[in-house]
């Protein structure tokens, strides 16, 4: 009859490879990865979701109306950002739109810093979880003023502001009908419907 091991077994976790930027770029360069595929994230290579027709139609419409309350030279759209310096060398985020606080021709290279930055954009669609913990504390350790999340699939904006030592002090949550005003554009007002069909 088998026996109950009585020992302790000590449990380890798998060996994980964590990636900096640096490798990320050799990785794409040598063909072993399709840099438009990942972003790198506290070391780790982070698939991106394939966008489905919901998440376009959001994309699209909020960034009509970024370009409109900013300016088409402040607004991008999927583009690489820096975070806090001590965590650049292994975290890139690529979020889905960027309100800057000056025209995007006057950075001719490299990233936007967090300092650059008056607004970043996620849209969520399966990835809500990782936007609201992983991505808002590494934006929030970065002192990115203010960070929205779409939540696509209850439709509505999860606003964060006021970031204090690695963590955001408000986090508020607009219904798809509440109207939210940028702080960089107090006059301006955004409603989540805004960002639906029907």
């Amino acid at each position: 009859m088998p026996t109950i091991l009585a020992e302790a077994i000590e449990l380890h976790a798998p060996e994980r490879k964590l990636w900096t930027r640096g490798e990320f770029e050799r990785l794409g360069a040598a063909s072993l990865i399709d840099p438009e595929r990942f972003e790198l994230m506290d070391g780790e290579l982070i698939l991106k979701v394939s966008k489905h027709r919901p998440h376009v139609n959001a994309f699209s419409f909020l960034y009509l109306w970024l370009l409109r309350t900013f300016g088409d030279m402040a607004v991008n759209g999927e583009a690489p950002i820096d975070v806090h310096p001590s965590e650049n060398r292994v975290s890139e985020p690529v979020p889905d739109l960027i309100v800057l606080n000056r025209t995007f021709d006057s950075i001719p290279s490299g990233n936007p810093a967090p300092s650059d930055l008056n607004l970043v954009v996620e849209i969520s669609d399966t990835s809500l979880h990782f936007d609201l913990t992983t991505k808002a504390g590494v934006y929030a350790r970065a002192g990115i003023i203010e960070y929205w999340v779409l939540d696509i699939q209850t439709r509505r904006m999860i606003v964060h502001r006021d970031p204090v030592d690695g963590t955001y002090q408000s986090v508020l949550v607009y219904g798809e009908n509440e109207a939210i005003a940028p702080l960089a554009a107090p006059d301006a007002e955004f409603r989540p419907s805004q960002a639906f069909v029907g």
